[in-house]
C-alpha cells in the first residue's frame, strides 16, 4: 500500500520540455507547487528539482533567443527596423 502510494506522488518522468513557453512556466509553476506542498518523498522531491532546472534551463533558452531575435529586428545601422538573418547562440557560447 505504501508503494502503491509513493508512486502517486512521484513526478512524471517527461523528459519532453513543452512545445511554447507559457507551458514552459505552468509546468514549472506546478512542480513549485508540489515541492512546497511537502508531499513529495526525497526521491520524487530531487526528481522535481530535476526536472525544474531542466525546464528553468530551456525556459532561460527560449528567452535569450527571443531577445535575440528583438535586437536583430530592431537595431538596424542607421537606427531603423531592419530584418537580419537570425542565428542562435552556439553551445559554445556558455550558460548564464
Amino acid at each position: 500500500m505504501a508503494e502503491r502510494n509513493e508512486r502517486s506522488r512521484s513526478v512524471p518522468a517527461d523528459d519532453a520540455a513543452p512545445r511554447d513557453f507559457a507551458a514552459t512556466v505552468e509546468r514549472l509553476e506546478g512542480l513549485v507547487a508540489r515541492l512546497e506542498s511537502g508531499e513529495l518523498s526525497l526521491e520524487a522531491s530531487l526528481a522535481a528539482f530535476e526536472e525544474g532546472v531542466r525546464l528553468t534551463r530551456d525556459a532561460q533558452r527560449r528567452l535569450d533567443e527571443a531577445e535575440l531575435k528583438v535586437r536583430t529586428l530592431t537595431e538596424g545601422a542607421k537606427g531603423g527596423i531592419e530584418l537580419e538573418p537570425f542565428a542562435p547562440p552556439t553551445e559554445d557560447d556558455g550558460e548564464r
